[in-house]
């Protein structure tokens, strides 16, 4: 009787107070994505800016983000979480995952950066510095406001992406809207209701994203 009423009390049905705990670890997903993306795409664009000056660059550091763009992310959250405990330096979760994705981010960014600069024609690089601009005017005048309206669509699918791939941080540990709705799923066996809910704050974290960047879009068609 007793191991009969510890079973009913396990699994128990969904709950109104479920939605604050998901609501919790969304806040987690968005917060590891947004301190991924802002920094990953901040490195992504310095990374970008050095293939395309530097041919050694191309070689040496192509090589390293090409190992990032290439290897499962899952592997690499996996390998660098279990690789500082060897050197005595444990880190958590959200610290390793935030850094893995930080690299992943900056490795997906860094292609599409160049693929900006590199899209501004040679002519108007010419004439900018024959009105006399430096190189880095011409870097910041030029360049990058034409360039960033070429990198616009591609980045916002990096984005997106990193935020769905976020959801792999959950193998670490790190409470995030996958790792909630495992921990409720096990409890209450009602998986169809908790992925729907899951998805629906997917959807809610993506949707900004995706209206942001169409508007800007579609706001430097008109400038």
């Amino acid at each position: 009787m007793s191991e009969s009423a510890n079973t009913i009390q396990f699994f128990t049905g969904f709950r109104f107070n479920d939605l604050g705990f998901l609501a919790e670890a969304a806040g987690n997903t968005l917060l590891i994505s947004v301190i991924s993306i802002s920094i990953g795409s901040v490195l992504g664009c310095l990374f970008g800016w050095a293939l395309h000056v530097s041919v050694l660059a191309r070689y040496i550091l192509g090589s390293v983000l090409d190992i990032f763009r290439s290897v499962p992310l899952i592997i690499q959250l996996l390998l660098f979480f279990n690789f500082f405990p060897i050197l005595g330096l444990p880190l958590e979760p959200f610290a390793a995952g935030c850094i893995v994705l930080i690299f992943y981010t900056s490795a997906l960014v860094a292609q599409v950066a160049r693929g900006g600069i590199e899209a501004v024609p040679d002519s108007m690089r010419r004439a900018s510095r024959s009105l006399g601009m430096s190189y880095l005017q011409d870097m910041r005048y030029v360049v990058w406001p034409i360039g960033a309206r070429a990198m616009l669509p591609a980045w916002t699918g990096v984005a997106l992406g990193v935020l769905k791939d976020s959801a792999l941080v959950s193998v670490l540990g790190y409470l995030e809207l996958l790792r909630a709705s495992q921990i409720l799923i096990t409890r209450t066996q009602e998986p169809f209701i908790i992925l729907a809910i899951v998805g629906a704050f997917y959807f809610a974290l993506s949707y900004p994203i995706g209206k942001l960047s169409a508007k800007l879009e579609q706001r430097w068609q008109y400038d």
